[in-house]
């Protein structure tokens, strides 16, 4: 997942002002207690934000992946 498909994603589950809401202010335990945004900067890969912002909002699994792209076929 790129940064802007990361991006699109939150756009597109949470829509434009809670989206921007949930990337600075959401604390991801998972991830070192940052927000998605101060987990990106350190380094950590948008796909990796985007699953655990998904964990920590309850975002139903089935749209876990992402902007753009099809649902992944369970196994």
């Amino acid at each position: 997942m790129r940064l802007s498909e990361f991006r699109q994603a939150i756009v597109d589950e949470f829509g434009e002002a809670y989206g921007h809401v949930v990337t600075n202010d959401l604390v991801l335990v998972e991830l070192g207690d940052r927000s998605p945004q101060a987990a990106l900067k350190a380094g950590i890969s948008p796909r990796e934000v985007w699953l655990a912002v998904c964990r920590a909002a309850d975002v139903p699994q089935a749209r876990w992946h992402g902007a753009g792209l099809p649902a992944q076929p369970r196994s």
